[in-house]
């Protein structure tokens, strides 16, 4: 047998995409929609706030709820599962045949929901400069709200409320890039929102 070389040298390897070790707090995100405008998109009178409840929690490595509810991702150009924050990245101008999206669907009834039910879907996101979403979804025989074009830059939250909607219906929500910027996506959140009476 032949014996290597005392002279042969190590290689090192590198990882493709670095260990993201930054952890990042979602509750700390800008909302796009204040409390007192929530309040007013359910309907709440004057004098009234909101408190939330959270139904269910995804992003990356939790992908699957209850029943069909789930994420789809569209076009990302990395996930990091191992991060300390896991998240997937997205940037258009890696995608120029498809516009990258992230798609919740939400199945009320899974949860034990048994009557019409008024939620939020609030994604989280992380833009690295002006980044351009068309917003939408379907809420089935409900309403939605708070979609169309948005802006968004740096941490933020993008909301879609979702109003009388049955149990048994399957809704979803997303968002989809249409201009600007790379962006991350970290969570989608089903949220039930309630009112509480401000203080004057």
């Amino acid at each position: 047998m032949r014996k290597s070389s005392r002279g042969a040298r190590k290689t090192k390897t590198t990882e493709l995409e670095p260990f993201d070790a930054r952890k990042v707090d979602v509750e700390k995100f800008k909302p796009d929609l204040s409390i007192k405008k929530l309040a007013g998109l359910f309907g709440f009178p004057p004098g009234f706030g909101l408190d939330f409840l959270t139904i269910d929690a995804l992003g990356v490595p939790r992908t699957v709820g209850r029943g069909r509810t789930n994420l789809t991702f569209i076009r990302p150009t990395i996930v990091q599962a191992d991060a300390a924050t896991p998240f997937a990245s997205f940037d258009m101008r890696e995608s120029p045949s498809r516009r990258p999206a992230i798609s919740m669907h939400f199945e009320p009834g899974a949860y034990g929901i048994k009557s019409p039910t008024s939620y939020l879907m609030v994604f989280s996101i992380e833009c690295f400069g002006q980044t351009t979403f068309q917003v939408g979804g379907f809420a089935g025989s409900g309403t939605l709200t708070n979609t169309g074009t948005k802006a968004a830059n740096g941490k933020s939250s993008v909301t879609i409320g979702f109003e009388n909607v049955l149990p048994g219906e399957q809704t979803h929500g997303f968002l989809e890039q249409t201009a600007g910027a790379p962006w991350n996506f970290f969570t989608a959140r089903v949220r039930f929102p309630f009112p509480i009476l401000e203080q004057a």
